[in-house]
């Protein structure tokens, strides 16, 4: 299933000379202007114009971008989005495609750490991990620092007593989880119509710090006042898991046993859309019908954003995936260059939780997605393609809310 967007249709064309700053002494070179382009992380939409300012900067560089991913199970985003974008970003800044890769661990911390091992003996410079488990990802730093090898944390923040401030890219994961929790409240005040909320709370993998921050988001700043006030019942707090069904433990497993155990539930907080796809299934098999049992979800997957077009589902946190991965690209071409990113595209700090390091970091905004934006924001990105979208039994909900 092909779900890459067309490159040809972004947001407004970016303007060189707004978004991107170009400081050269009126004799420079071509090569030398592209080269100190300064791109802020705002500059990114999906067109990629902002990655062509950079080709002089690539050109100054040596060595490869390796890019390791954590799995395919977790959230499709990772074969559907990430690979491509991340390609698409090196080969628009002028990189040689031997000079760039995109490789999975496929949720297996040994596999991960002999993927990095080999890139940086096959000449890697930069490498980009995004590792489940902080405590691979920490032996991967170590490794790299020992060899000389830059790295940034891509997409989620590797922390530990000993973890090095490496820079860090991703979107800003508290605010992600706050829109989930903000998102079913308000959901839950509707389809719920009047019922008191007896929840599930759901949550990803106890050892991925992106799990915990989520979890930081929707619980702590939104939910536990509710069940503390008595407005909510917390039916079920799970352990977490990223693993939607099977092995065990998996999501749906921990999900069917609390509402087995707790006749009463009528809705869950889920922490992304992979998650929540089998959870659904479940429910529709016990005879939920639409609209009566709020869920949650995040990453924009096909399956999550049909299943809101149904009923099932309140809505996502959009994740653009393609502005990370050009503000990762980026950053790693300024650190393969033996330079200093500029503070427009490092513009944030992150507290790492474990040895409260600041680490320097491009945090990006998300979008929570319902019926009522799905249009202006999913259809109008191409971030997926309506043609997949609104297929078969999904066409009457597309044409119910204009799409």
């Amino acid at each position: 299933m092909n779900l890459l967007r067309s490159s040809k249709v972004g947001f407004a064309t970016l303007a060189i000379s707004a978004s991107v700053g170009v400081a050269v002494s009126a004799s420079s070179s071509a090569h030398t202007l592209s080269s100190r382009a300064l791109v802020s992380a705002s500059s990114f939409n999906n067109s990629f114009s902002a990655m062509k300012a950079l080709k002089g900067l690539a050109a100054e560089g040596t060595g490869k971008i390796d890019e390791i991913l954590p799995d395919t199970t977790s959230s499709t985003r990772y074969v559907e989005f990430d690979t491509p974008d991340f390609k698409k970003a090196a080969a628009m800044a002028g990189l040689p495609a031997a000079d760039y890769q995109s490789q999975n661990g496929n949720d297996s911390d040994s596999q991960f750490l002999t993927d990095a091992k080999t890139d940086i003996a096959n000449g890697a410079r930069v490498l980009l991990i995004d590792p489940e488990d902080s405590g691979v990802g920490l032996q991967v730093e170590q490794y790299a620092a020992a060899h000389n090898v830059k790295v940034i944390n891509y997409d989620r923040l590797v922390t530990g007593a000993s973890a090095p401030a490496d820079p860090y890219v991703s979107f800003n994961n508290v605010l992600v989880g706050k829109m989930i929790g903000q998102g079913f409240e308000s959901c839950a005040a509707t389809w719920l119509k009047g019922k008191k909320p007896n929840v599930i709370v759901m949550r990803g993998s106890p050892t991925d710090n992106n799990a915990l921050l989520f979890y930081t988001g929707y619980y702590n700043d939104v939910l536990a006042s509710k069940f503390k006030s008595g407005a909510y019942t917390l039916a079920a707090n799970t352990a977490g898991t990223w693993n939607p069904t099977s092995p065990s433990p998996d999501a749906l497993d921990e999900f069917k046993a609390a509402y087995v155990a707790h006749p009463g539930v009528n809705s869950a907080v889920i922490p992304n859309d992979e998650n929540g796809a089998p959870i659904i299934n479940y429910l529709q098999s016990r005879g939920i019908k639409p609209y009566t049992f709020p869920t949650t979800g995040q990453d924009a997957t096909l399956t999550g954003l049909d299943n809101i077009l149904s009923g099932y589902q309140c809505g996502t946190v959009y994740k653009a995936v393609y502005k990370e991965a050009q503000a990762a690209v980026a950053l790693a071409l300024y650190l393969r260059a033996g330079k200093t990113p500029p503070a427009s595209l490092l513009n944030q700090k992150t507290k790492d939780p474990v040895n409260g390091k600041q680490v320097p970091s491009v945090l990006l905004t998300p979008v929570w997605v319902t019926t009522h934006n799905m249009k202006s924001t999913i259809v109008a990105d191409k971030f997926v393609p309506t043609k997949q979208l609104c297929a078969k039994a999904y066409a009457a909900d597309c044409k119910k809310y204009g799409i």
